[in-house]
């Protein structure tokens, strides 16, 4: 083809649709503390792993996205394990995805077992089941620990489902913060996703860039100088003295000082005085009672 046809050609374009009113796509500030959270449920899940199947055991968190459920689900495999689990005050559910084969091996290791067996993706026997709805439970509190507030409500492991185009986890266009691992348990590697509904976790995340009206700037300031701590100090009438008179002090040495026995001390903050206290206690603790202030005294 000549340089003339190739511009005369029609070139393929493809277009993705965009929905602004809801993107896809996490801001930088919520996605590093997502990925602070989900790194640590990483390390708890591969310190759980290692405890029962008892092989040095990790996982890794690989990425983090924000998907609708359509998409995440179609990424996975046709045939895989995806345990569902109810949050607590949301229909949709969040879903522990890993391959039922790398189960069925960690099952084996579990139950004394020296290799990984070579089996087909199949369905869990009841005991399988059991144990599996056992790991599932000991990683939802992990879960639960590294996310913190921003999982406050309580999970239940549902049902297991083995066809990911089956599963109706939540409606296909819901958004799902969606976090992808890689397991390693001894020799065997398989990949993991954990998918949580958008709506649960971005309202702990709080607002990108709060605007904060300008009306408000100096009620602002006043309340945050009024926070700010200080050294308050309350002390004897001080007495000048020479260096010759500091270097000469020995112990037992007295240092008369201007201040009557019946004066009430003078109270100083970083140095300037705002006004008298007399001593007094406070259960097992001394104390200050206020007598007067500075502004009082005007």
């Amino acid at each position: 083809m000549s340089e003339l046809e190739d511009r005369q050609a029609p070139r393929q374009r493809t277009v993705d649709v965009y929905d602004f009113r809801r993107p896809t796509t996490l801001p930088r500030q919520h996605s590093r503390v997502l990925e602070v959270a989900f790194e640590t449920f990483a390390r708890q899940w591969g310190t759980q792993l290692t405890a029962k199947v008892r092989v040095k055991s990790s996982a890794t968190l690989d990425q983090l996205s924000m998907q609708s459920y359509d998409e995440y689900a179609a990424s996975l495999p046709a045939v895989t394990a995806m345990v569902l689990c109810r949050i607590e005050g949301s229909e949709s559910r969040l879903v522990l995805q890993f391959p039922a084969t790398a189960a069925l091996s960690w099952i084996s290791r579990m139950l004394g077992g020296a290799t990984d067996p070579v089996v087909p993706e199949r369905k869990f026997t009841q005991i399988e089941h059991a144990l599996v709805r056992r790991m599932v439970e000991d990683g939802l509190e992990d879960l639960r620990y590294s996310l913190g507030s921003l999982l406050a409500a309580p999970l239940a492991m549902d049902v297991v489902q083995y066809n990911s185009q089956f599963a109706q986890a939540a409606a296909p266009g819901e958004l799902m913060i969606v976090a992808a691992f890689s397991v390693k348990v001894g020799e065997n590697h398989s990949a993991a996703t954990l998918a949580i509904p958008a709506d649960v976790l971005l309202p702990g995340l709080g607002a990108v860039n709060p605007m904060v009206p300008t009306a408000d700037a100096g009620a602002l300031v006043r309340a945050q100088v009024a926070q700010v701590p200080v050294d308050v100090a309350v002390q004897l009438a001080s007495a000048p003295v020479t260096p010759g008179q500091i270097l000469g002090l020995a112990v037992g040495d007295i240092l008369p000082l201007p201040h009557r026995e019946n004066s009430p001390f003078d109270v100083t903050i970083n140095g300037t005085r705002l006004g008298t206290a007399a001593p007094a206690r406070n259960g097992s603790r001394a104390a200050a009672v206020i007598v007067t202030t500075e502004e009082n005294q005007r």
